[in-house]
């Protein structure tokens, strides 16, 4: 899913300093969101769980935003209106003011991305048997792919979202989707070795084929995308704030050991910045000589930037 979140709030000193008083600092932690995937949905039991162990290991407070109802709309409502529903949802969302992490969009400070199709997927996802895999499998085929190769210029005259996301258009490159794209601490983009259902797997890293052909697979740096930098994803990754990472097994199906090692630490490392800067605002009001009083102080840069 996207980043393409943009909150913002200006919050009085009077209101920032009363909640130094009725919150401890040591207990203060960035929230997060997750945005399911595919033909899922938040009330399922598997992502019910995995919601919940991600805050009790990060010790944040975690949300799963539902997109109208769930598995239905994930599959047949058009992406630019799902993307909508989130935006609304999460404004309306207090907890989620003054920043938050993205598992699955500005005040995102990471996105961890699992099994995300960055760049597309070259053959229908594997849906079932049932009578709504097969309906979906067929509406899809009938509109997106053929007996032969994809046509490039009828997927960017046709397609309706992935085209403008990833600002492929020429003529519609949109400046702001690479600024808060760029504008990202850290982008973790996790594939999975034995992925059967995005193909390429690569495309979880911004990897895909050739225009027009099936082999071989580029890397994220050989891509258009990335070497005219449309998104922002190479000044992000010449940052160092890209982080590509590889783990065992199928689609989604991430140990706990793994979420662990590639997920929790950004969950945990925005907690700790936060308490930082915390900190660092309320040290400064007191050299100030401003403490419990609401005045035209002068925040530094670092703090003013972090809460507006």
């Amino acid at each position: 899913m996207p980043n393409f979140l943009y909150l913002s709030s200006s919050p009085s000193l009077t209101s920032i300093f009363f909640l130094f008083i009725c919150f401890p600092i040591s207990s203060f932690s960035l929230p997060f969101i997750v945005l399911h995937g595919i033909g899922d949905q938040c009330s399922n039991r598997g992502m019910t769980k995995f919601t919940q162990e991600l805050s009790d290991m990060s010790k944040s407070e975690g949300f799963c935003i539902e997109i109208g109802d769930g598995a239905w709309d994930s599959w047949f409502m058009p992406l630019l209106e799902q993307t909508q529903v989130v935006c609304e949802k999460v404004k309306k969302m207090k907890e989620l003011n003054d920043g938050y992490n993205i598992v699955g969009l500005s005040q995102v400070k990471n996105l961890i991305s699992l099994g995300g199709p960055h760049a597309g997927t070259a053959s229908v996802p594997l849906c079932g048997s049932g009578i709504f895999c097969m309906i979906a499998d067929a509406l899809i085929k009938s509109e997106v792919y053929s007996d032969y190769i994809q046509n490039m210029d009828a997927y960017l005259q046709h397609c309706r979202f992935l085209p403008k996301l990833n600002n492929e258009i020429p003529e519609e490159r949109n400046s702001t989707y690479k600024e808060r794209f760029s504008s990202l601490e850290n982008l973790v983009l996790i594939m999975f070795e034995q992925d059967t259902v995005l193909i390429p797997k690569e495309t979880a890293w911004f990897g895909y084929f050739p225009d027009g052909k099936f082999s071989p697979v580029l890397t994220p740096q050989q891509t258009k995308l990335y070497i005219e930098d449309w998104i922002g994803l190479k000044t992000l990754d010449d940052a160092g704030r890209v982080k590509f990472i590889n783990v065992s097994g199928n689609h989604l199906g991430i140990s706990e050991d793994d979420v662990k090692k590639h997920v929790i630490p950004y969950l945990k490392e925005s907690a700790d910045i936060r308490i930082s800067q915390l900190q660092l605002q309320r040290k400064s009001r007191k050299e100030a000589g401003f403490e419990g009083y609401s005045s035209s102080y002068t925040w530094p840069a670092s703090v003013k930037r972090f809460f507006w």
